[in-house]
């Protein structure tokens, strides 16, 4: 292995010669130079792992050259050492993107430790998240092998996001592998949760039945709605557990949360069901026996998400929850620009709605468009575009005026969503939907350890098209494809991101209330 080689620059060069010979001794190559000038020379000629720069030095000062380095290498690390404890100097040089820095006299310690911090802080880390993760491994293997109850999924779920969080940090492919076949046992464990418990749940048979997406606003939101605040409600479009959390670092600069907890979708996870759950406060037969001119089927044409606001406005009165209202849907930037445009008309309102349906389209858009298939090749890219686009979108604007004015924020969403890997044959006649990870027909041939079959729609309050419809909801990561012409959906449907099923990232997805700082 090469010897790291460190740059040490200082007019008073010959007074640290025990620091240098201690380094040496240690067997890093050490490089001296008593000015700027010399450094800058040094560091054009030659490569060296990080820079020790004395910030009062004859010539150029220490800061000019900090600058000048990071004009020829801006990734090295530049440790600056000084007499001063005068804050205007700290600030230059921490705005100049200093990466540590030292106040004289120093000892040898204080430098070594420098150049730990620097050079060894991924591997440190790397070590520490790996040896982290082996001990819960251990810990989340023996926890699944309980007979878990809804409460304790959820913490199993939150500990694996962080987990497979820290680790794409650490670059850990090994330990990352771990991790995925892990979370693929607690997928297929908690599908069999599911299948066991959800007809009474829904059924209202089960007094510890969660949250769901029909119960979500009645037993949330509602009771946050308030005529002295203005309340927005902002549901981000198919965001999981994991997509929130690489989030609310931003939002963390903004608001401080009051709560954060998971609540479940409802099946089909996926947003005709159950968004339209969350804002008529009813299972979707239910929508369709209150709602039958609005209710539009899978089989139909309509837009199915068409008339959330009159769902919302029926269940506010429900409720006797007589509050001005607001209700937005965005779908692009321009529309995102114009209700960032006009956020300050909406202060007046007790509750304001934002649909906004990015995350949704970019699930979508990686399965039809190769450039996207290509940014988003594996879950840490995705998660890393759906950051990006949080940083050049409008709803951050939306968002950053919100806190400025003091509104209450809610920030939730539908339904997550889980890359898909194993194709599950099934056989549909031509009205059976499109849907690849839940199918609603007549006659439907499958493979039945890959499903939650319910074969009446009543007992999980879903429409029926005619007498004899089925559903069925894959588990785990299947996917459906049809015998005809197999080979080609799974080659372009398999590592795509769907929704509609039964997983812990489609179903356990966040509900967080923040307040402005």
């Amino acid at each position: 292995m090469d010897k790291i080689k460190i740059l040490w620059a200082d007019d008073e060069i010959d007074l640290l010669r025990a620091h240098v010979m201690f380094l040496r001794e240690k067997d890093f190559d050490v490089t001296t130079a008593t000015n700027g000038d010399d450094a800058l020379d040094f560091i054009k000629d030659n490569h060296y792992d990080i820079v020790f720069l004395d910030e009062n030095m004859p010539g150029i000062s220490g800061l000019e050259t900090l600058n000048r380095i990071k004009g020829i290498d801006a990734q090295i690390p530049v440790v600056m050492i000084t007499k001063s404890e005068e804050e205007r100097i700290m600030e230059d040089a921490i705005g100049s993107k200093i990466s540590d820095y030292l106040i004289k006299p120093v000892n040898p310690n204080q430098i070594l430790l420098s150049i730990k911090k620097n050079l060894d802080n991924k591997r440190l880390i790397r070590e520490k998240t790996t040896s982290g993760y082996q001990q819960q491994f251990r810990e989340i293997g023996m926890t699944l092998s309980d007979r878990l109850t809804l409460v304790e999924w959820m913490e199993v779920y939150k500990k694996l996001v962080y987990w497979e969080l820290e680790l794409e940090k650490s670059k850990d492919e090994g330990m990352n592998g771990i991790l995925e076949m892990q979370k693929s046992e607690a997928n297929t464990l908690y599908s069999k949760f599911v299948e066991r418990n959800y007809i009474n749940w829904v059924s209202g048979k089960d007094d510890t039945a969660p949250v769901m997406s029909h119960t979500l606003f009645k037993k949330k939101i509602a009771p946050l709605i308030n005529k002295e605040t203005a309340t927005f409600m902002v549901l981000i479009d198919n965001l999981r557990y994991d997509q929130w959390k690489m989030i609310q670092p931003i939002l963390n600069e903004y608001f401080r949360v009051e709560e954060e907890e998971l609540f479940m979708a409802i099946l089909p996870s996926a947003t005709q069901y159950a968004r339209n759950a969350i804002f008529a406060g009813l299972m979707p037969s239910e929508i369709e026996k209150r709602f039958p001119k609005l209710w539009v089927n899978d089989d139909e044409e309509d837009g199915k998400n068409l008339h959330e606001e009159e769902f919302l406005a029926d269940q506010l009165k429900r409720l006797g929850k007589d509050v001005k209202m607001s209700y937005n849907k965005i779908t692009n930037h321009a529309n995102g620009k114009k209700l960032a445009d006009s956020i300050s008309n909406l202060m007046g309102n007790n509750l304001n709605v934002i649909v906004y349906n990015f995350v949704d389209m970019l699930s979508h858009a990686r399965t039809d468009m190769e450039v996207i298939r290509e940014l988003a090749d594996d879950e840490a890219a995705y998660r890393s575009i759906t950051v990006s686009w949080l940083q050049h979108s409008p709803l951050l604007d939306i968002l950053q005026q919100i806190a400025a004015k003091k509104g209450k924020l809610i920030i939730t969403t539908d339904h997550g969503t889980i890359r898909c890997k194993t194709a599950s044959k099934l056989v549909g006649d031509k009205n059976t939907n499109t849907n690849l990870r839940y199918k609603q027909g007549k006659n439907l041939a499958y493979e039945k350890r890959d499903v939650f079959e319910v074969k009446n729609p009543a007992d999980v309050f879903l429409p029926k098209n005619n007498v004899s419809t089925t559903y069925v909801f894959a588990k785990e990561d299947k996917f459906f494809a049809y015998p005809n012409n197999y080979n080609y959906y799974v080659n372009y449907y398999k590592d795509t991101f769907q929704h509609g099923g039964i997983s812990l990232e489609e179903m356990l997805i966040p509900f967080v209330v923040l307040s402005a700082k």
